[in-house]
């Protein structure tokens, strides 16, 4: 089985909690933006749980046992953030659990897919943005779309011990080539 149904209520879960979040960075722009709270979900969520299962897709292909999280406490984190009107706000919004043992060039894959998907969503929004007939609507998506997914791939690249993925990465790239 892809998902469970635990998994599916943390993808919703974190969906409106990071909806709820972000709404404030989409307020309305006259009538094309109806609701910012749905635009928030449609813009964050899919760039923070593509990139969640980008890393248990590829865990899976390894042979591992991976399931997606929410991360109740980094969410709680980020809505207290939010709540308090604090002028920026980090939290993590999820995570992949992996069990079995992985090779080195595996661990690095794994930890490097979550960012590659960010930085391909950030290739198709900005070839998107190209086109000359786009709504007004089809417009903001796409551009916020772009910078956010451009944020999560650098940010998720820092090197940063136990924080981040590009340490994950580089750490295994450098056990590869290394030993």
């Amino acid at each position: 089985m892809l998902f469970t149904l635990r998994e599916l209520i943390d993808i919703i879960i974190m969906t409106a909690a990071v909806g709820f979040i972000f709404k404030d960075m989409f307020k309305e722009h006259g009538r094309f933006m109806q609701s910012a709270f749905w635009f928030a979900c449609a813009v964050t969520a899919p760039a923070l749980i593509l990139h969640e299962l980008a890393h248990k897709f590829v865990a899976l292909a390894f042979g591992l046992q991976a399931t997606f999280h929410a991360h109740y406490t980094g969410l709680g984190l980020g809505i207290v953030l939010k709540l308090i009107n604090f002028n920026f706000i980090f939290f993590i919004p999820g995570y992949v659990s992996i069990e079995g043992a992985a090779s080195h060039l595996a661990s690095a894959l794994i930890a490097v897919a979550g960012p590659a998907f960010n930085l391909i969503l950030f290739i198709m929004a900005w070839v998107l943005l190209k086109q000359e007939k786009l709504t007004t609507r089809s417009f903001l998506l796409l551009q916020a779309t772009k910078q956010i997914n451009l944020f999560l791939f650098i940010f998720n690249m820092l090197p940063i011990p136990r924080l981040f993925d590009g340490w994950k990465f580089y750490e295994g790239i450098f056990h590869v080539l290394f030993g």
